[in-house]
């Protein structure tokens, strides 16, 4: 795909979703603290790289409008805000920088960062009932997929084998990166594909893809961690090696690494053969292998 064709609809996934999220948590009440709290790490930029799947998937789906999947798209995102404030609390990885801002509980407090993410998580679902476009099938599928992904088998299941210091070996690690990162990003691709009443076949392609890209993400993530620039990357570098942490490159080394995602990412690609219109997902799954943030 043009690198041009491919950053014009990337845009307009992104606009559309910053827009939409822009919206969220502006009333005047006496709660505004909280709001602000949400706000501060729900706007604080990222690649929102799991929206504009979602936008894309239902967009493969056949959806008349890929605007119409938005809600469904920010919920994903706003429950990926709440994991991200909450894993960096001083209960958890404690870490004072994200996206190369101070977290949120540096800035407004162990308390209201613990109910900002307690507020999102919640709000997530409201914006699936609320969507309005979409039917109760596609919001009943939605709701199922993102608390499967997020809940006590999912991420949070995740980040419970990562307190107990879990992965060791390279199945160990697996298992933990599945349910911490990338059962998130497969939800990205089943909420898409949820929106646009998207076959089974095609759901379960796409699903692959996502599973397959996300894992490819973390293994990026854990190289960066050791070769990357701090000011890009946005946090510390070597914050999982002072924590003690097993990563896929004390296992595969940094070369061993690099192979691995390229062997990931061609999976991946692969998972969407036969699937017409698919150079979107190919080049974002490309891209991401020389990412640098």
């Amino acid at each position: 795909m043009e690198d041009k064709l491919f950053r014009e609809r990337y845009d307009a996934y992104r606009e559309a979703v910053e827009a939409y999220l822009d919206k969220l948590f502006t009333g005047d009440v006496p709660w505004q603290e909280l709001y602000k709290s949400m706000r501060y790490s729900l706007l604080s930029g990222g690649k929102r790289i799991r929206p504009v799947l979602t936008l894309e998937c239902a967009r493969l789906g056949g959806i008349r409008d890929w605007k119409y999947a938005l809600p469904f798209a920010c919920a994903l995102e706003l429950v990926h805000t709440y994991s991200l404030i909450h894993d960096d609390l001083p209960c958890m990885d404690d870490d004072a920088l994200r996206r190369g801002k101070p977290t949120n509980h540096v800035v407004f407090g162990e308390t209201m960062a613990t109910l900002a993410g307690d507020a999102l998580q919640a709000e997530a679902y409201r914006l699936i009932a609320e969507a309005p476009k979409l039917s109760k099938t596609a919001k009943l599928d939605a709701v199922w997929s993102l608390a499967w992904a997020s809940g006590a088998n999912g991420m949070v299941a995740g980040q419970v084998l990562d307190l107990t210091d879990f992965g060791h070996d390279r199945e160990t690690l697996t298992t933990l990166c599945d349910r911490k990162t990338c059962f998130m990003i497969k939800a990205a691709a089943e909420l898409g594909c949820a929106a646009a009443n998207a076959s089974g076949e095609l759901t379960a392609a796409l699903a692959r893809y996502a599973s397959l890209l996300g894992l490819a993400f973390q293994i990026r993530d854990d190289l960066l961690d050791v070769i990357g620039d701090e000011a890009t990357f946005g946090k510390p570098i070597g914050s999982d090696r002072d924590e003690g942490k097993t990563t896929f490159v004390d296992l595969l080394g940094a070369d061993g690494c690099a192979s691995e995602v390229e062997r990931l990412t061609d999976e991946a690609v692969a998972a969407l053969d036969g699937i017409p219109d698919t150079a979107f997902l190919i080049e974002l799954a490309r891209r991401l292998t020389t990412r640098t943030k």
